[in-house]
């Protein structure tokens, strides 16, 4: 999903859900902060590498991927980016690993939506933005998967873009793909740009949508491919039909964790309280733009409903804060507690895929209500637990 969707429109749908103008930019600041955290961010500020939320081209491009690499690399995209849909799906053939990594793939509505929602509630605010940001990107990266994998991941020739046409209709477009980052996606002639093909299972080129660029990721971008996972039949995306829904579900997620909507519930959208403004946010997720031109309309749309200027991203602030704080002072920062957060997510993330029998993404250390056993990473998350917040 673009960072612009997980930054303002993340912002628009706290305000909507009734948040504090304060509070919606700090959740929005989170749900951004998840593609900003990385192991290099991480070991610049001093922070907890088990935090680490993305992983930069840099990071992937030195990747290991023997077991134990796939596992930390899967750890990662799998808690934040392509949270499992279904870790108990049905797998009518194929070997074991084959099925470890099907039911990875990632959806929207899976018991694992709820958990992450649940799981911020009564948290800082930074935790909400972390766990928006989760659940948007379930329905952006739905049918992909955030471990490396060429049968799960691969596309092929029979990949097509449905462009809309003046007259309501939709042509079919067929899709180029080319593997130079330095040019520019053309969505005039449905050129974007991939990752290289690589007949590897495990290779890095083969984690996530890769193989399909950053397609999937345009909220105005409707296509149809063939996975492989599907037995070469086809599937069809409609990012702003499911986009739309994603901010729905955000608005009501973020009225049950303020208290006002009772417990979190799958397939629930809060469509009366965006109806005011759906034809806005409708007009923005299918304009056919560059990423950079959304955040303009996502931004002046914030600003309409808040009634003044929306910031942008002050990274360097949190980061000065936190350096600035001593030792013991860390966890209440707003980057130690998107820190605590982080790591709260990645451990129900992996525990459940390890207690569903799958071991792509490793064990967890897990709190069992008593003690904490593990590295010293993971000690503060017994307060961040027991207290519902980071140390006051």
């Amino acid at each position: 999903m673009e960072r612009s969707f997980h930054y303002y429109g993340t912002y628009c749908a706290a305000l909507i859900a009734g948040y504090s103008i304060d509070e919606s930019k700090d959740l929005c600041h989170s749900a951004f902060l998840v593609d900003k955290c990385s192991k290099t961010f991480l070991t610049r500020i001093g922070g907890p590498l088990s935090a680490a939320t993305t992983q930069l081209p840099v990071e992937m491009a030195s990747a290991r991927t023997d077991p134990v690499g796939l596992q930390d690399i899967t750890r990662i995209w799998a808690s934040f980016h392509f949270l499992p849909g279904d870790l108990h799906a049905e797998v009518k053939k194929g070997g074991r690993n084959y099925r470890n990594k099907y039911r990875l793939i990632c959806g929207p509505n899976g018991d694992l939506v709820a958990d992450t929602v649940n799981l911020a509630k009564g948290k800082d605010v930074q935790a909400v933005g972390l766990a928006m940001h989760v659940l948007a990107d379930t329905w952006a990266h739905r049918y992909f998967a955030g471990t490396p994998s060429l049968v799960i991941n691969n596309t092929n020739r029979f990949f097509v873009e449905l462009v809309p046409s003046e007259d309501g209709s939709f042509i079919e477009r067929p899709v180029k793909f080319g593997h130079n980052p330095a040019i520019p996606d053309d969505f005039d002639k449905s050129m974007y740009t991939n990752t290289i093909f690589q007949p590897s299972e495990n290779t890095i080129m083969n984690l996530g949508h890769g193989r399909a660029g950053h397609l999937p990721d345009h909220s105005f971008m409707r296509y149809r491919y063939v996975p492989a996972w599907n037995g070469y039949e086809e599937v069809f995306k409609d990012n702003p039909t499911e986009y739309y829904q994603a901010f729905c579900q955000m608005v009501y997620a973020m009225k049950c964790l303020r208290g006002e909507s009772g417990p979190f519930e799958l397939n629930t959208y809060d469509t009366a309280a965006v109806a005011p403004y759906e034809q806005e946010i409708r007009t923005i997720l299918e304009k056919r733009q560059p990423a950079e031109d959304a955040i303009e309309d996502w931004r002046a749309f914030g600003e309409r409903l808040c009634g003044q200027a929306v910031d942008y991203f002050d990274l360097d602030a949190h980061v000065q804060e936190y350096l600035d704080a001593d030792a013991n002072s860390k966890e209440n920062t707003y980057l130690g507690k998107f820190i605590l957060a982080a790591m709260a997510q990645k451990g129900m993330v992996v525990n459940r895929v390890w207690s569903s029998g799958n071991p792509l993404a490793g064990r967890s250390i897990e709190y069992n209500g008593k003690f904490f056993e593990g590295i010293q990473d993971f000690l503060p998350l017994i307060r961040y637990i027991r207290g519902g917040g980071s140390r006051d």
